[in-house]
């Protein structure tokens, strides 16, 4: 059975799909693609397709990960583009590799967010992450399947900042771009939660909502500050297996 690693995307309006619209719709391109795929066991079979922390529903996101399991071996690069080619634009297929690794979700430990707060002046942003920044601890509130929850959101943030708005967006109106990394942690702290802290320590308030967008997830390097590849690995294993066989064909007798 081979496994294969894949990441895609959520941009412009398919943000708003859910993690079960993009389900159905993945289930459908593999059928379109004529993917081999291993099923489940039992009365009623599934394709074995493992996800790994969706983004929230309204969220744009260019590292969504997934796994499938197939029963013939496919080249990565050519079922990434079958499978691209089968969903609709926004949903895209960006990169695919074979599983050489185990504990793909394992490496997913930490994610990069852009947070586009249209209406907030960047000065008042600056003020407020430097209030958020400089907190112990920020008490924010959700509403979860039991009720209502308190927890800090300062804790599993590992660096906020504000980023420049005229580079990629020249217009009247202010816009405060924030760029936020954040560790995953139980309960999940969101943007939306960073965004509740923001109120919470500097009553920082956008009149519409915010436009979210993780750019990145993957293992938290300490060191380095830079949330990694998780494909790196299997990335790895493959070249050095790569290595290896050329290694041995060359010390093969002719």
């Amino acid at each position: 059975m081979q496994r294969i690693r894949l990441r895609y995307t959520k941009r412009g309006r398919l943000r708003f799909t859910s993690h079960r619209d993009f389900q159905r719709a993945f289930e459908r391109a593999l059928r379109r693609a004529e993917v081999p795929m291993a099923y489940s066991a039992g009365f009623t079979p599934h394709p074995k397709v493992s996800y790994a922390n969706a983004a929230p529903t309204g969220t744009g996101s260019e590292a969504e990960y997934l796994e499938i399991a197939l029963t013939e071996a496919r080249d990565p690069q050519k079922l990434r583009e079958l499978l691209d080619e089968s969903l609709p634009t926004g949903l895209d297929i960006v990169d695919a590799v074979e599983a050489r690794t185990s504990g793909l979700a394992d490496r997913l430990t930490a994610s990069v967010w852009e947070m586009r707060l249209a209406g907030v002046d960047p000065a008042e942003a600056d003020r407020a992450v430097a209030a958020f920044n400089a907190a112990d601890t920020v008490e924010v509130q959700r509403l979860m399947k039991n009720g209502v929850r308190t927890f800090d959101a300062r804790s599993a943030v590992v660096h906020l900042e504000t980023q420049n708005p005229q580079a990629d967006r020249p217009t009247d109106q202010p816009c405060a771009i924030l760029r936020l990394v954040v560790r995953h942690v139980t309960p999940a702290v969101r943007p939306d939660d960073v965004l509740s802290g923001l109120r919470a320590v500097a009553d920082l308030a956008p009149p519409v909502p915010a436009g979210v967008t993780r750019l990145a997830q993957g293992l938290f390097d300490e060191e380095t500050g830079v949330v990694t590849d998780p494909l790196a690995p299997d990335r790895e294993a493959a070249e050095a297996l790569s290595t290896a066989d050329v290694t041995a064909a060359a010390k093969t007798p002719a």
